[in-house]
Protein backbone atom coordinates (compact mmCIF):
# COMPACT_ATOMS: atom_id res chain seq x y z
CA UNK A 1 0.00 0.00 0.00
CA UNK A 2 1.60 3.51 -0.62
CA UNK A 3 0.42 6.06 0.97
CA UNK A 4 0.17 10.14 0.49
CA UNK A 5 1.28 11.53 3.64
CA UNK A 6 -0.21 15.62 4.59
CA UNK A 7 2.48 17.47 6.19
CA UNK A 8 1.56 20.60 7.86
CA UNK A 9 3.88 23.75 8.03
CA UNK A 10 2.68 26.65 9.87
CA UNK A 11 4.35 30.45 9.12
CA UNK A 12 7.77 30.19 9.53
CA UNK A 13 7.84 33.61 11.42
CA UNK A 14 5.32 32.18 13.57
CA UNK A 15 6.71 28.52 14.67
CA UNK A 16 7.86 26.85 17.72
CA UNK A 17 7.46 29.47 20.05
CA UNK A 18 7.91 27.30 23.04
CA UNK A 19 11.25 26.66 22.04
CA UNK A 20 12.48 30.02 23.19
CA UNK A 21 14.06 28.58 25.91
CA UNK A 22 16.54 27.17 23.61
CA UNK A 23 16.55 29.67 20.17
CA UNK A 24 16.20 33.17 19.90
CA UNK A 25 13.03 35.12 17.74
CA UNK A 26 16.14 35.00 14.84
CA UNK A 27 16.81 31.02 15.02
CA UNK A 28 13.27 29.53 15.54
CA UNK A 29 12.35 30.06 12.23
CA UNK A 30 15.47 28.42 10.27
CA UNK A 31 14.97 25.73 12.78
CA UNK A 32 11.52 24.91 12.18
CA UNK A 33 12.09 24.74 8.49
CA UNK A 34 15.14 22.33 9.36
CA UNK A 35 12.50 20.23 11.58
CA UNK A 36 9.95 20.36 8.00
CA UNK A 37 12.76 19.41 5.73
CA UNK A 38 14.39 16.82 7.44
CA UNK A 39 10.59 15.37 8.62
CA UNK A 40 10.29 15.61 4.61
CA UNK A 41 13.19 13.78 3.32
CA UNK A 42 12.73 10.62 5.66
CA UNK A 43 9.13 10.38 4.52
CA UNK A 44 9.87 10.91 0.89
CA UNK A 45 12.59 8.03 1.21
CA UNK A 46 10.24 5.30 3.47
CA UNK A 47 9.10 2.45 0.56
CA UNK A 48 5.60 2.79 1.58
CA UNK A 49 5.11 6.88 1.12
CA UNK A 50 4.28 7.53 -2.29
CA UNK A 51 4.39 10.91 -2.04
CA UNK A 52 4.61 14.01 0.24
CA UNK A 53 1.74 16.82 0.46
CA UNK A 54 2.50 19.90 2.01
CA UNK A 55 0.14 22.53 2.80
CA UNK A 56 1.73 25.71 4.04
CA UNK A 57 1.26 29.61 3.38
CA UNK A 58 4.79 30.11 3.77
CA UNK A 59 6.76 31.36 0.50
CA UNK A 60 10.02 30.09 2.22
CA UNK A 61 8.89 26.75 3.21
CA UNK A 62 7.05 26.13 0.48
CA UNK A 63 10.00 26.78 -2.30
CA UNK A 64 12.26 24.12 -0.02
CA UNK A 65 10.04 21.45 0.17
CA UNK A 66 9.05 21.93 -3.20
CA UNK A 67 12.66 21.84 -4.00
CA UNK A 68 12.92 18.61 -1.85
CA UNK A 69 10.30 16.55 -3.85
CA UNK A 70 7.13 17.17 -1.96
CA UNK A 71 3.88 18.35 -3.55
CA UNK A 72 2.92 22.18 -1.94
CA UNK A 73 -0.61 22.85 -1.37
CA UNK A 74 -0.78 26.73 -1.22
CA UNK A 75 -3.08 27.21 2.40
CA UNK A 76 -5.82 28.48 2.75
CA UNK A 77 -6.12 31.88 4.65
CA UNK A 78 -7.14 31.86 8.14
CA UNK A 79 -6.85 28.32 8.27
CA UNK A 80 -5.79 26.77 11.63
CA UNK A 81 -4.23 22.97 11.66
CA UNK A 82 -6.89 21.12 11.48
CA UNK A 83 -8.30 22.88 9.05
CA UNK A 84 -5.48 22.99 6.86
CA UNK A 85 -5.07 19.24 7.54
CA UNK A 86 -8.74 18.68 5.69
CA UNK A 87 -7.68 21.17 2.93
CA UNK A 88 -4.55 18.51 2.41
CA UNK A 89 -6.60 16.12 2.69
CA UNK A 90 -8.90 17.13 0.07
CA UNK A 91 -6.28 18.00 -2.33
CA UNK A 92 -4.90 14.46 -2.26
CA UNK A 93 -8.02 13.06 -2.92
CA UNK A 94 -9.22 15.24 -5.85
CA UNK A 95 -5.93 13.82 -7.39
CA UNK A 96 -5.86 10.18 -6.27
CA UNK A 97 -9.28 9.21 -4.84
CA UNK A 98 -8.57 5.53 -4.01
CA UNK A 99 -5.01 7.02 -1.92
CA UNK A 100 -4.62 6.30 1.68
CA UNK A 101 -3.48 8.82 3.64
CA UNK A 102 -1.86 10.46 6.74
CA UNK A 103 -1.68 13.17 8.22
CA UNK A 104 2.02 13.74 9.28
CA UNK A 105 3.98 16.07 12.09
CA UNK A 106 6.18 18.21 10.48
CA UNK A 107 8.58 18.82 13.53
CA UNK A 108 9.51 15.18 13.68
CA UNK A 109 13.75 15.51 13.26
CA UNK A 110 14.90 12.68 13.98
CA UNK A 111 12.21 10.37 11.93
CA UNK A 112 13.03 7.11 10.38
CA UNK A 113 12.04 5.73 7.19
CA UNK A 114 11.69 2.18 8.35
CA UNK A 115 10.03 2.98 11.51
CA UNK A 116 8.02 5.39 9.71
CA UNK A 117 7.38 2.17 7.35
CA UNK A 118 6.36 -0.02 10.17
CA UNK A 119 3.70 2.60 11.18
CA UNK A 120 1.93 2.27 7.87
CA UNK A 121 1.95 -0.79 7.96
CA UNK A 122 -0.10 -1.01 11.05
CA UNK A 123 -2.39 1.76 10.26
CA UNK A 124 -3.36 -0.49 7.03
CA UNK A 125 -5.44 -2.89 9.16
CA UNK A 126 -7.79 -0.42 10.42
CA UNK A 127 -10.22 2.40 8.71
CA UNK A 128 -8.52 5.44 10.88
CA UNK A 129 -5.66 5.15 13.04
CA UNK A 130 -3.33 7.55 15.03
CA UNK A 131 0.08 7.09 16.69
CA UNK A 132 0.48 8.98 20.07
CA UNK A 133 3.38 11.58 20.59
CA UNK A 134 6.34 10.43 23.14
CA UNK A 135 4.45 12.34 25.70
CA UNK A 136 1.18 10.28 25.76
CA UNK A 137 -0.85 13.48 25.50
CA UNK A 138 -0.97 14.17 21.41
CA UNK A 139 -0.73 12.58 18.13
CA UNK A 140 1.80 12.86 15.51
CA UNK A 141 0.22 10.75 12.72
CA UNK A 142 -3.33 10.25 12.08
CA UNK A 143 -4.36 7.89 8.73
CA UNK A 144 -7.29 7.36 6.98
CA UNK A 145 -7.81 4.35 4.09
CA UNK A 146 -9.80 5.33 1.04
CA UNK A 147 -13.06 5.78 1.32
CA UNK A 148 -12.54 7.54 5.09
CA UNK A 149 -12.16 10.89 6.22
CA UNK A 150 -9.44 11.75 7.68
CA UNK A 151 -11.06 14.15 10.43
CA UNK A 152 -8.35 15.70 12.11
CA UNK A 153 -8.32 16.41 15.43
CA UNK A 154 -5.28 17.57 16.72
CA UNK A 155 -4.22 19.83 19.50
CA UNK A 156 -4.68 19.56 22.87
CA UNK A 157 -5.32 15.95 24.11
CA UNK A 158 -5.43 14.88 20.61
CA UNK A 159 -4.59 11.59 21.49
CA UNK A 160 -7.80 11.64 23.57
CA UNK A 161 -10.14 13.20 20.94
CA UNK A 162 -8.88 10.57 17.81
CA UNK A 163 -9.62 7.68 20.18
CA UNK A 164 -13.04 9.08 21.08
CA UNK A 165 -13.72 9.69 17.33
CA UNK A 166 -13.18 6.42 16.64
CA UNK A 167 -9.70 6.09 15.23
CA UNK A 168 -7.40 2.91 16.60
CA UNK A 169 -4.48 3.76 18.68
CA UNK A 170 -1.46 1.95 17.16
CA UNK A 171 0.11 0.56 19.99
CA UNK A 172 3.55 -0.07 18.61
CA UNK A 173 7.36 0.01 20.28
CA UNK A 174 10.42 0.54 18.50
CA UNK A 175 9.08 3.40 17.10
CA UNK A 176 10.43 6.36 18.99
CA UNK A 177 11.62 8.74 15.89
CA UNK A 178 7.84 8.66 14.46
CA UNK A 179 6.90 9.68 18.13
CA UNK A 180 9.51 12.20 19.07
CA UNK A 181 7.64 16.09 18.02
CA UNK A 182 9.93 18.90 19.25
CA UNK A 183 7.75 21.78 20.53
CA UNK A 184 10.72 22.37 23.89
CA UNK A 185 14.01 22.45 24.18
CA UNK A 186 13.80 19.00 26.45
CA UNK A 187 12.36 17.67 22.97
CA UNK A 188 14.79 18.88 21.17
CA UNK A 189 17.42 17.47 23.09
CA UNK A 190 15.77 13.75 23.16
CA UNK A 191 15.42 13.85 19.41
CA UNK A 192 18.88 15.27 19.01
CA UNK A 193 19.97 11.81 21.26
CA UNK A 194 17.60 9.48 19.02
CA UNK A 195 20.00 10.49 16.07
CA UNK A 196 18.31 13.98 14.00
CA UNK A 197 18.55 14.69 10.28
CA UNK A 198 21.41 16.68 8.60
CA UNK A 199 19.29 19.99 8.51
CA UNK A 200 18.65 19.96 12.22
CA UNK A 201 21.82 18.49 13.00
CA UNK A 202 23.85 21.26 11.42
CA UNK A 203 21.58 24.11 12.81
CA UNK A 204 21.36 22.54 16.50
CA UNK A 205 25.42 22.22 16.85
CA UNK A 206 25.77 26.08 16.12
CA UNK A 207 23.07 26.06 18.88
CA UNK A 208 24.83 24.32 20.96
CA UNK A 209 28.25 26.00 20.35
CA UNK A 210 27.00 29.64 20.58
CA UNK A 211 25.56 28.82 24.11
CA UNK A 212 28.77 27.87 25.38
Amino acid sequence: MQWTLVVPVKSLARAKSRLADTADDGVRPDLALAFALDTAAAALACPAVADVAVVTDDPRAGRELAALGARVVAEEPGGALNAALAQGARAVRAARPEAPLAALNADLPALRPAELARVLAAAAAFPRAFLADAAGIGTTLLSARPGRELAPAFGPDSRARHRASGAAELGLTAVDSVRQDVDTGDDLRTALSLGVGPRTAALAARLLTAGQ
